[in-house]
């Protein structure tokens, strides 16, 4: 995958040494030993060539690390775990927070303070010991804080909403290398656009997140044999109708390689899964699964009480890093016909390559009056598509994941989820992922404070003054 950044002059060894003199973690060039290890990120799709790599450990080596860069008009990348990479960072000074995994729950707040290194694992476990659980996404090897900032589609969503809507403070450094601590009082349209605007408007450093009272659920994973999916896909359909909002819930198509790690039932073959998040008792949700078990035989059967820590276990996400794509598209309501559509390119006769077809139910809290204003759009949506395809760089043409999201169309409200777009989303993609009005606030926030566009190695937003720049 190509860089749409343009060719800048290399760093001297003694403009290194500078910076890293000012600067607690390592300062690499490429060719230096550990530059490509610390470029590597998640989702080796895109091969990171960035001009230099600061492994920061705290603020104000960001913050050195963003003056360094806007003193000499290079663009600036971050990057934690790496698994939903906007960009190639070529060119750029990519800043790797992977060592900045502060961590602090507060029961008394019912929060957490986390660096910008963070994993969600490491949230996960350090809450339960106190009764308490964060609004993590389906792997909690993603990093915490570049998902909630990219809106954070929690496992438990419909019960608490996005991850942003939680947000209560956030460090920040912005392009003029200041560290501001930002929150409803102290620069609230700052606070307001990074909490959905992902990292358009500088590197955070941290955030205090709000932490969710659940020491346990009712979840777990139904795993069906791929020729019952449309029986399966309409039982879903018709249940999501009626379902109350603790009961947070999707729906898969995933062809399994043919990997030995693999339980034997699902090992090298096509399998319909529904996943499930209820936050209700277990009794409760046992009766609410019923009609689902009844759609047929299951392959395996997952969904029981379990502690909040074993949460992994519900989507069952890769661990290991791999090439992948992925789309993404906000859906309405889905009749008949929407199953039949989606089934004719993804089901188990259309011949479909992808690894992974999910249909994510929306609504409850995530359309619901928000704790405080942000920027996550979308929330009129009833589902997300979601495509993983497994491979390299692609031509300019149209993958299969393309023409599903394109076949689709007719249930689609026209938006996106962030955090779902990946390297080849252009502009106009990153657009829907926001209200039209939202958008135009956002992008006079970045002339605020970004006016050199200095962040644009990301899911970027323009200035207000300088669109047009920005390549589609």
């Amino acid at each position: 995958m190509r860089s749409a950044l343009q060719h800048t002059p290399p760093i001297g060894a003694d403009e290194a040494a500078a910076l890293a003199a000012a600067v607690r973690g390592p300062v690499l060039l490429p060719g230096q030993p550990g530059h490509a290890e610390e470029s590597a990120g998640f989702n080796t799709l895109l091969e990171h060539r960035p001009a230099l790599v600061v492994g920061a450990t705290g603020a104000a080596d960001v913050a050195a690390a963003v003056r360094f860069a806007a003193a000499r008009r290079l663009p600036v990348a971050v990057q934690a775990t790496g698994h939903g990479a906007a960009m190639a960072a070529d060119g750029a000074v990519l800043i790797s927070t992977r060592r900045m995994t502060g961590l602090r729950v507060a029961p008394e707040r019912g929060s957490a303070r986390i660096e910008a290194g963070v994993r969600w694992e490491q949230v996960i476990h350090e809450g339960a010991a106190f009764g308490l659980a964060p609004l993590n996404g389906s792997s909690p090897l993603v990093g915490a804080v570049s998902y909630s900032l990219g809106g954070g589609l929690a496992v438990m969503a419909r019960t608490f909403g996005y991850a942003a809507d939680h947000i209560r403070s956030i460090d920040v450094v912005t392009a003029d290398g200041e560290i501001r601590v930002v929150d409803e009082e102290r620069e609230p349209e700052l606070f307001w656009g990074l909490c959905g605007g992902k990292g358009n408007f500088g590197v955070v450093t941290s955030l205090e997140i709000g932490l969710m009272p659940v020491r346990r659920l009712y979840g777990g994973c139904l795993s069906f044999d791929g020729a019952l999916a449309p029986e399966v896909l309409r039982t879903w359909l018709e249940w999501t109708a009626r379902v109350p909002r603790e009961m947070t819930s999707s729906i898969a198509l995933v062809r399994f390689p043919d990997d030995p790690a693999l339980p034997d039932e699902l090992r090298g073959r096509l399998v319909t899964q529904v996943r499930i998040a209820f936050t209700g008792s277990a009794r409760d949700g046992e009766q609410l699964v019923w009609t689902l078990r009844e759609a047929g035989p299951r392959l395996l059967d997952t969904v029981r009480e379990m502690p909040y820590t074993e949460i992994a276990s519900v989507h069952g996400d890769p661990t290991v890093p791999y090439a992948y794509h992925e789309r993404t598209a906000m859906l309405g309501p889905l009749d008949r016909a929407a199953a039949d559509r989606l089934l004719a390119h993804a089901g188990p006769d259309s011949g479909c390559t992808l690894g992974l077809v999910e249909l994510r139910h929306l609504g409850g809290a995530l359309a619901s009056p928000v704790r405080h204003d942000n920027a996550v759009g979308n929330r009129d949506a009833e589902y997300c598509l979601f495509t993983v395809a497994p491979g390299g760089p692609r031509d300019m043409g149209a993958g299969p994941d393309d023409l599903l999201v394109d076949a689709m169309a007719p249930w689609a409200t026209g938006g996106r989820y962030l955090n779902f777009l990946d390297a080849s989303a252009g502009a106009d993609h990153v657009r829907s992922a926001f209200t039209p009005d939202t958008y135009d606030r956002l992008a006079a926030l970045k002339e605020r404070y970004d006016p050199a566009n200095l962040f644009r190695v990301n899911h970027n937003i323009a200035p207000q003054a300088r669109r047009s720049e920005v390549p589609a």
